[in-house]
C-alpha cells in the first residue's frame, strides 16, 4: 500500500516536500518512483529511486528543482520540490517497481501505486 502526501497550493518559486509511505511489502527491494498528472495530460514518470545504492534520475522537466530521497528503516520516500511552476501543477503518486530497476519511461511502468496528493502551484 502507498500513500502521497503533503501537497497544497503554492506560489511559483516556492517550495513542497512530498511524502509517500510504504507499507505491506518488503519495501528494500524495491525502487520508487513519482508520477504525476496534469490537468488533461497524461501521467508522466517524474523521478526514481532505487534501493540497492540510492541511485536516482529525473525527468528534464524536473531536474535541478526536484531531489527524491528515501529512508529505508522508515519506509519512506520523499520528493523536495523548489522553485515550482505553474506546470508543476498536478496530481502526485508515489508507485513501486517490483522490479527494483525504477523507469522514467512513459506510460510509467510501475507495478503499484496509491492515492496521490494534489500540488497546485499559483503563478
Amino acid at each position: 500500500q502507498l500513500q502521497a502526501s503533503g501537497g497544497g497550493l503554492v506560489q511559483a518559486g516556492g517550495s513542497l516536500r512530498l511524502s509517500c509511505t510504504v507499507s505491506g511489502v518488503t519495501f528494500d527491494d524495491y525502487a520508487v518512483g513519482w508520477l504525476r498528472q496534469a490537468p488533461g495530460k497524461e501521467l508522466e514518470a517524474i523521478t526514481f529511486i532505487r534501493s540497492e545504492d540510492g541511485a536516482a534520475d529525473y525527468a528534464e522537466s524536473v531536474r535541478g528543482r526536484f531531489t527524491v530521497s528515501r529512508d529505508n528503516a522508515k519506509n519512506m520516500v520523499y520528493l523536495q520540490m523548489n522553485n515550482l511552476k505553474p506546470e508543476d501543477t498536478g496530481e502526485y503518486y508515489c508507485a513501486l517497481d517490483t522490479g527494483g530497476i525504477g523507469t522514467l519511461e512513459n506510460p510509467p511502468e510501475y507495478d503499484f501505486w496509491g492515492q496521490g496528493t494534489q500540488v497546485t502551484v499559483s503563478s
